[in-house]
């Protein structure tokens, strides 16, 4: 008797966690990877300087060096769970995915990922990764940078992704539903190098074509139904910045209009920590994750869990800013000196509820 009630007692356990392992949220990051590059030389193209004998001297110990701090990271931004979609930039190629997460302990989270060789000139990427156990893909494409005004101009294209929800990591199948179609689109938008006001025009190109590819999303769906769809992504403005703010529209819930996108890190106001970069005393969010309504508001199938988004900031990717005091990011390289750290970016999460 006394077997059989502590069988029972263990079946019910297992059960108890097994249901709460599915019930748990799925959480949806994204990260600028500073410059993830491999060591090798590439014939086919002309920027070398992350290489052995390049201006970086990036040599294989330093890229496994990189390799092993970034899955630390990630492990512990995840919590040692698998994350549902990790959107990334500053990516090289297929190597240096598989060298971060099928040759680390990352290797037990099933990840899977997208990846197109796009027109940087240094040959860096953004990446979608996503974890088996909770989303099935359905097609990805890409939608190139396109400026009228100066076609000479090439930057990054817009990567994007549709996703099927799982109903849970245990199973990896189930009853997934039109609720839990996710749209994911990964941008790192032009940068400020040659001046903010000389390149504002560029990321208001980046954010209209993002704008244009939502609303078509959103246009195409079946009556009634409110799509759910992702923006994340190293825009290389702040939230208030008119390609942010004005041309994609997005806007912090507190100051939502009609026709208006959800930024989920409009303000910095509990995300945790005062921004994604440093620049002298300055901390600011160029890093966001931006959502429809139908993932903000809607209770069916997948939806943001409130109050969720969150800027990770684990002590180890920090230290002591002496110049300009408090902490600043613990990074690879400041211009053409090694330091050995993380990236010159934080990343940023969120959670997802069913």
């Amino acid at each position: 008797m006394k077997k059989s009630l502590a069988w029972l007692c263990f079946v019910c356990f297992v059960i108890a966690n097994t249901a709460f392992a599915q019930n748990e949220p799925v959480r949806v990051a994204f990260w600028n990877m500073e410059n993830f590059f491999d060591p090798f030389v590439d014939s086919t193209k002309t920027y070398n300087a992350f290489t052995e004998d390049g201006m970086q001297h990036w040599t294989k110990t330093r890229f496994y060096r990189k390799r092993n701090n970034m899955y630390k990271a990630i492990l512990a931004m995840s919590e040692n769970r698998p994350l549902g979609i990790l959107g990334m930039c500053e990516v090289e190629n297929e190597y240096v995915l598989s060298a971060l997460f099928e040759q680390t302990p990352l290797k037990k989270h099933n990840y899977r990922w997208v990846l197109y060789e796009g027109p940087d000139k240094r040959g860096i990427d953004p990446a979608i990764v996503y974890s088996l156990d909770h989303f099935q893909l359905v097609e990805s494409a890409v939608f190139p940078y396109y400026n009228p005004e100066d076609t000479s101009y090439h930057s990054r294209d817009i990567l994007y992704a549709k996703f099927i929800g799982k109903d849970g990591p245990s199973t990896g199948s189930g009853t997934s539903t039109v609720a839990d179609t996710i749209h994911v689109f990964v941008n790192h938008w032009p940068s400020r190098y040659s001046g903010e006001l000389e390149t504002v025009g560029s990321r208001s190109c980046s954010a209209a074509i993002l704008r244009a590819k939502v609303d078509s999303i959103m246009a195409a769906a079946p009556e009634g139904y409110h799509p759910k769809v992702i923006m994340m992504g190293d825009l290389n403005d702040c939230p208030t910045d008119p390609s942010v703010y004005d041309v994609l529209r997005a806007r912090h819930p507190s100051e939502l209009e009609e026709g208006c996108l959800i930024n989920l890190f409009g303000k910095n106001d509990g995300l945790g920590f005062e921004g994604t970069l440093k620049h002298q005393t300055d901390w600011q969010i160029f890093d966001q994750i931006i959502v429809t309504p139908g993932l903000y508001g809607d209770r069916e199938g997948l939806y943001y869990q409130e109050g969720s988004a969150r800027i990770f900031h684990a002590d180890f990717m920090l230290e002591d800013d002496e110049t300009y005091h408090g902490k600043k990011l613990f990074r690879t390289y400041i211009g053409p000196r090694y330091f050995g750290g993380f990236s010159d970016h934080l990343p940023v999460y969120v959670d997802l509820e069913r």
